[in-house]
């Protein structure tokens, strides 16, 4: 099905230009997700909502996804949007909301395959690395950084929830499908990597091969300490020289991405034992989620003085942590939407009330909004993915409310979320085509409208 050019938003209302781009030109149509545009827009009569759903929903479809065969399997590289480069972590969030569709579309389920494929290739090149180019003999502006670099990668920022993300996509589409054939032997190669990769990074023994440096003038964009980071106590947690917004980590034991790996070994050990029966890597991978997660109990809780009992967003091993949330994915505020804990613990209650306050350093409150930020773009700026995860994680109905209006009265007028804009003028903002964000705001959206229509009123 292809949608009109025209919006049903933009035909009630004139003010809400046609802002998504022209059906010609999209690089991928899938029926199920258009029928469920239309079904969106004539059911919820508020118009700008209809419009803002028909623009960001399919937009990682519209404009960031390359779907070929290679070899008679699927293959499809994600770009982020503006940037021509594909990371683990995005290409798995941006594809993510469309997994509830692809038993009634096939050929979004072969895309959603040549994700899976694509990672594949990606973690056995490198898993280290956290981004790459579609072409794997290409040389990047990063060729400079002090670290193993290779044609092909775009960036080796070592952050634990690139390798985490894949499994997460991975996992959910075998049980969504039942579908085998992403999962082959080089699959299997791909967790074995993975599980080596995390090992090494508890570092009881050495740093481990891993470095980086670069030369900049952001500090957040390089490591201390000869490329290794700041030192950690092995305690069995495993260390992120990098963030998910890809800053550098202060204290490298970065306990939501932890959190994120615990779960995510837990599911690859389920799947090899279905789909590729090892009892020793199904073992190892076991052994490594239960370390962790003991570790986590151990050492990722802090007392604060307001809040009594938080997690915090990371540690070193010898007592040092550090209290705050970033907006980008995996933070605290999100690991319930991850599945990698329950929205009910009460640790997490705690935290999460923290971490929507001032006293968390990257909150920012301003005449526009309120919501969380982060070093990467700096100071008052308020990621939108931080106001759709406050509500993707809530059961509150007024917080639900509040964040859809926010987002409503926060995109300046284009239509399409961005990275981040000013607490106080939504006009200042950063990164106009930012994939993931659209997407995930158009998830928010379906899932209100199925859980609670009435949120969704004008």
């Amino acid at each position: 099905m292809v949608a009109s050019k025209l919006s049903f938003a933009a035909e009630l209302v004139p003010e809400f230009p046609v802002v998504r781009v022209a059906a010609e030109k999209r690089h991928f149509q899938s029926k199920a997700v258009n029928a469920a545009i239309k079904t969106f827009q004539a059911n919820v009569k508020n118009p700008e909502l209809a419009w803002l759903f028909e623009n960001c929903f399919p937009n990682t479809l519209d404009t960031t996804v390359y779907y070929s065969e290679k070899n008679g399997r699927p293959d499809t590289y994600v770009i982020t949007g503006d940037i021509d480069a594909m990371w683990l972590r995005d290409s798995s969030a941006q594809v993510w909301p469309y997994l509830q569709f692809v038993n009634e579309d096939a050929a979004l389920k072969k895309l959603i395959a040549g994700v899976i494929n694509h990672q594949t290739k990606c973690v056995l090149k490198d898993p280290y690395a956290n981004a790459f180019y579609g072409d794997a003999n290409k040389v990047g502006e990063w060729k400079t950084d002090d670290t193993a670099m290779q044609p092909g990668v775009h960036e080796r920022k070592w952050e634990i929830d690139s390798l985490c993300y894949p499994i997460r996509l991975a996992y959910h589409y075998w049980k969504k499908t039942g579908d085998k054939a992403p999962f082959d032997a080089d699959w299997k190669k791909g967790i074995e990597a993975i599980l080596k990769t995390f090992k090494e990074q508890q570092r009881k023994t050495s740093h481990g091969p891993y470095h980086f440096q670069r030369e900049t003038t952001k500090p957040t964009d390089s490591l201390p300490m000869a490329g290794y980071g700041f030192p950690v106590n092995p305690v069995g947690l495993i260390c992120s020289a990098f963030r998910p917004s890809d800053d550098a980590t202060i204290f490298p034991f970065l306990i939501p991405s932890n959190f994120f790996a615990v779960s995510s070994l837990k599911h690859a050990a389920e799947m090899i034992k279905a789909l590729h029966p090892d009892k020793t890597l199904e073992s190892n991978l076991l052994n490594l989620a239960d370390e962790v997660n003991i570790a986590l109990q151990k050492y990722a809780i802090v007392t604060h003085p307001k809040y009594g009992k938080i997690y915090a967003f990371e540690v070193d091993g010898f007592g040092s942590s550090y209290l705050m949330d970033d907006a980008n994915v995996p933070s605290l505020l999100s690991l319930p939407y991850l599945g990698a804990m329950d929205a009910a613990d009460p640790i997490y209650i705690n935290t999460r009330k923290f971490a929507l306050s001032t006293d968390n350093p990257y909150f920012f409150k301003g005449t526009a909004a309120e919501g969380i930020g982060g070093p990467h773009v700096g100071q008052d700026m308020i990621w939108p993915m931080s106001i759709t995860m406050r509500a993707l994680t809530s059961s509150d109905e007024t917080e639900i409310k509040s964040c859809i209006n926010t987002l409503q009265k926060t995109h300046a007028g284009k239509g399409f979320m961005h990275e981040s804009f000013n607490k106080d003028n939504p006009a200042n903002f950063s990164r106009a085509w930012f994939a993931w964000s659209n997407t995930l705001f158009g998830e928010l959206l379906w899932k209100t409208y199925h859980e609670k229509p009435a949120l969704l009123k004008a």
